[in-house]
């Protein structure tokens, strides 16, 4: 083993140090929404604006701490209609943070015009939580993708230092964007046997797959972090809520704000490093530590589900 190999091990043991030596907050869990005003196949208003007015409520009822992340092009109509559902999110109490304004990749975009259009979305954000007393704090980069060079991620990073941002990692997913376009074709054509399905094989992956991932840390990092779950603004969601928390207490996970939640000292574990991929944290953990995933028992999404979403999907 040379020198520089040595001295990257030695770093990752000095870095396990930290959270070894770090209060666990096992069970704790933030949710987190991408992709604010909505993630529909259905991209009309009063569609979005059920959807918005189900989860809110629903995550008021249930006085569960969250944080949504907003795309500022999904705003744009000519009444402010789309607006009004983000404000609902800002007015019951949840964070708002910041997902760029048009959705684009770091790793496909030019990061000059990247950062632009981040900071185009904090146009949108800024006068609205300061209406509320507030700055925008968190953001959380589309796809994940944090930068395909270190030169483009640390300038960007930079950038969010800068002004006042901190990213949001994610260490808990269950694709439940895959399974929201079939929902959503379910619900407009009224196939409610559908749609029951599709709730049903949702809430059983997502039981597999939080699981799984409550393993996997265990596995790299020999306790369980406070997680941070990456879910979406979704009709699904809204409607099936109230049995995703029972997932949740089913395997031990208490729902706590994201500030609280990134006071696990596992968030120090450094991430300096290009991201190709568009990992997940836990991941990336991994490989800053030299230490393997069981991904050889990863659940993978219904077959069906995956067939219709990429049948759905017109993303490019």
């Amino acid at each position: 083993m040379g020198w520089r190999e040595c001295l990257r091990r030695l770093a990752a043991i000095a870095v396990a140090a930290v959270w070894l030596g770090g209060a666990a907050q096992a069970g704790a869990v933030a949710l987190t929404f991408d992709d604010l005003p909505g993630l529909s196949l259905d991209d009309s208003t009063p569609y979005l604006r059920v959807t918005n007015a189900r989860l809110v409520r629903g995550l008021r009822r249930a006085r569960l701490p969250a944080t949504g992340f907003v795309i500022g092009d999904k705003l744009e109509d000519p009444d402010h209609a789309r607006l009004a559902m983000v404000e609902a999110w800002a007015n019951a109490g949840f964070i708002l943070g910041n997902h760029t304004y048009s959705h684009g990749s770091l790793n496909k975009t030019p990061v000059g015009a990247y950062i632009a259009d981040v900071a185009r979305d904090d146009a949108v954000l800024r006068p609205l939580l300061a209406a509320h007393g507030q700055a925008p704090v968190w953001f959380r980069h589309p796809y994940l993708e944090t930068g395909a060079t270190l030169a483009d991620k640390r300038t960007f990073e930079a950038w969010l230092a800068a002004h006042g941002y901190r990213v949001a990692p994610v260490t808990m997913e269950n694709s439940d964007w895959m399974f929201a376009l079939p929902y959503d074709e379910a619900v407009a054509h009224h196939d409610r046997k559908a749609a029951r399905r599709i709730r049903r094989e949702y809430l059983d992956y997502t039981a597999r797959v939080t699981a799984w991932y409550r393993k996997a840390a265990l596995a790299l990092l020999g306790r369980e972090p406070a997680f941070i779950y990456l879910l979406h603004d979704t009709r699904l969601n809204a409607d099936v809520l109230g049995d995703l928390l029972k997932v949740m207490r089913k395997n031990g996970l208490r729902p706590v704000s994201l500030a609280e939640a990134m006071t696990d000292r596992a968030y120090r574990i450094s991430d300096d490093q290009a991201d190709p991929n568009g990992d997940e944290w836990l991941s990336r953990w991994s490989e800053t530590l030299h230490k393997e995933l069981p991904w050889d028992d990863f659940p993978e999404p219904p077959a069906d589900i995956a067939a219709a979403n990429d049948r759905l999907d017109k993303e490019p």
